[in-house]
């Protein structure tokens, strides 16, 4: 009550000038309704845009900034959803590659022991090592075969590259193999090339060592060694490993071999023989590879418009020479006898040479036998030397 007391006394008190301000203030929006600046724009017009602007434009910066803090934000959220999604479906492939990996092995690794076993004479059954032996140095692994299927103690284990190492254990459901690596395995070998014989044992390191080769016996780094068949274990045939080093010690060599079958560092897959059949040794190395021989190579290009079968032209004849002549007359010679030169077989008749007609080129002063005072006999009396032209020792008559 009091606020309007107050604004009711002052609008008494300044009614006049109020009013005053009021007629004014029409007067001015009138003009500026009526009058145009000179771009042809109403007064009344460009003060209410300049008076508007800028409450508006800082209106429209907060509510552009809100609005795109709000949508930042969202993106943020979006992208951060996407990438988690993202990093998750990358994991799924990345498991799914190495699934499908492992089972692209282990179908080569199956395919490998099936051509073996179609190769191998021996009776064999095929085994997965599950487990290695406890110890950073264990030399043993463990299979999924035992007693229930016919594996025995002492039955030798194979891969496509080489032996593995014997059965020292066979338990109902699983056997212990011992590797040919280990301290405690031996067994007979023979070398390919000269028929070294010895036996390779394990020394608890990558490398394998041939004993009792003799001072002077043959035997060189690359070469492969075969079981021998005098252990009783392994069948004569079976590649054991590579020879790597060889030193000439008395009274035995001192001779380093790569075990073939651990070549690879690790295998999933075995063979057990159930029943050793002896093989021969091969004449070349296991695993090598046929060379690969491309095709010919095509016909030069002839010139343009020429098929593919076309003939490359005629070689421009120039002016012949006493070889290009007395080649003439044997091919004359032999075309009047009916003899065809590098056609004739072993045993047959030779053309006879005896008469030769050497025609001296025309306008060729100078050249030839006859210009040379050298001029072939018409008949001799006996025929050339075996081996030696009638005509000195330019040529040999082709065919001979």
């Amino acid at each position: 009550m009091a606020r309007l007391t107050v604004m009711e006394s002052f609008l008494n008190r300044y009614r006049s000038i109020t009013v005053l301000l009021l007629v004014v203030f029409a007067q001015l929006v009138l003009l500026a309704v009526q009058v145009k600046n000179d771009q042809d724009v109403r007064m009344i017009r460009l003060w209410t845009v300049t008076a508007v602007t800028p409450v508006a434009r800082a209106i429209e910066a907060v509510r552009g900034g809100a609005a795109g803090l709000a949508r930042n934000y969202i993106l943020l959220r979006n992208a951060d959803a996407e990438n988690r999604r993202l990093r998750a479906g990358l994991d799924r492939l990345k498991v799914e590659n190495i699934f499908l990996k492992n089972e692209l092995n282990t179908a080569e690794r199956a395919k490998a022991l099936q051509v073996l076993q179609s190769h191998v004479p021996s009776k064999t059954l095929a085994a997965t090592v599950f487990m290695a032996g406890a110890g950073s140095n264990s030399k043993v692994v463990f299979v999924d075969r035992g007693s229930v299927s016919g594996v025995e103690r002492g039955m030798a284990v194979v891969t496509p590259d080489g032996i593995v190492g014997k059965v020292t254990e066979a338990y109902p459901v699983a056997s212990q193999v011992l590797l040919v690596t280990d301290p405690g395995f031996a067994a007979g070998v023979v070398s390919q090339k000269n028929q070294a014989r010895g036996t390779l044992k394990g020394q608890g390191t990558p490398l394998c060592k041939l004993d009792y080769v003799p001072y002077g016996q043959k035997i060189e780094p690359g070469e492969w060694l075969y079981t021998s068949g005098d252990d009783r274990i392994f069948p004569r045939g079976f590649p054991a490993g590579v020879v790597k080093s060889v030193r000439d010690v008395q009274p035995y060599q001192e001779i380093f071999v790569e075990p073939g079958g651990l070549q690879r560092g690790s295998f999933e897959d075995v063979l057990i023989l159930m029943g050793g059949v002896h093989m021969a040794i091969p004449d070349s190395p296991p695993g090598s590879q046929p060379v690969y021989i491309g095709p010919a190579a095509p016909p030069a290009a002839g010139p343009a418009g020429a098929g593919p079968d076309a003939q490359p032209p005629a070689p421009v004849a120039g002016p012949l020479t006493p070889a290009d002549e007395l080649k003439s007359a044997y091919k004359a010679a032999g075309d009047a006898q009916g003899h065809t030169f590098g056609a004739g077989q072993v045993g047959s008749k030779p053309p006879d040479f005896t008469r030769l007609g050497l025609p001296a080129p025309a306008g060729a002063a100078g050249s030839g036998p006859a210009a040379r005072g050298a001029a072939p006999p018409a008949k001799p009396e006996l025929g050339p030397p075996a081996g030696r032209s009638p005509v000195g020792n330019a040529a040999a008559p082709p065919g001979r």
